[in-house]
């Protein structure tokens, strides 16, 4: 199966956007989370976050939401939290980021050939978006799919960032089951599944540091 990075931004069905606006109105219970976080913490973030790293890398990470603590917090993704902790590591280790992470946008670290999104920009309750949020918000990393030139590997950190890619990438879910470590072909584009790096994961086993960085050695195997 082929798929063009047209064929991409078509399933948008929206005009080319990376990002929602700042008080996008599009999901109602997510707005109102998002207004109650302003008012209580008026010095975070506490808006859609945009995607980091350069358009022109060839790995896209998609995760699953901002984090509270982090991101929503912060303003750049998986930074503030643990989740952050263990990607930002990973990443440093393979290559794909160089400098310090120290859990704070101004720590001067850099992505490497890669790009980092969320399923959904804005954070939902209790981490937990709506299948109609989630359906919402997709048109936003179909259009990062459609304006990354180079893009060849795309990480899903989680089942629900997974199940949100394969739409843009006009695969079934039958075509492409996910698993930690499965490796699924979408044309040029090549899709890696983990579980999602969190502590909830981590503090159960269901994800150890090992299970993690063998999927980034994957891809960066596969990239080189």
């Amino acid at each position: 199966m082929t798929t063009s990075r047209s064929e991409a931004a078509r399933s948008s069905r929206q005009p080319l956007s990376l990002v929602p606006d700042r008080d996008c109105p599009l999901c109602p219970r997510l707005v109102a989370f998002r207004e109650a976080n302003r008012a209580r913490e008026p010095l975070w973030h506490n808006a859609p976050v945009a995607p980091f790293g350069d358009i022109k890398a060839r790995l896209l990470i998609v995760g699953l939401a901002p984090g509270m603590q982090g991101a929503n917090r912060t303003g750049r993704p998986f930074t503030g939290d643990y989740a952050g902790d263990l990607l930002y590591t990973t990443l440093l280790e393979y290559g794909f980021a160089k400098g310090q992470y120290r859990a704070r946008p101004d720590d001067g670290l850099k992505l490497v050939d890669c790009r980092i999104a969320n399923a959904v920009h804005c954070v939902p309750p209790q981490n937990k978006p709506l299948p109609v949020e989630i359906n919402t918000c997709r048109q936003f990393l179909a259009a990062n799919l459609a304006v990354m030139p180079n893009l060849r590997a795309i990480v899903a950190l989680g089942r629900i960032a997974h199940d949100t890619v394969l739409k843009p990438l006009n695969l079934k879910g039958s075509q492409a089951p996910f698993g930690h470590g499965a490796v699924h072909q979408a044309g040029a584009f090549r899709l890696y599944d983990s579980y999602h790096c969190s502590r909830y994961n981590t503090n159960t086993r269901v994800l150890t540091p090992d299970m993690f960085r063998s999927v980034f050695a994957k891809v960066k195997a596969d990239l080189d």
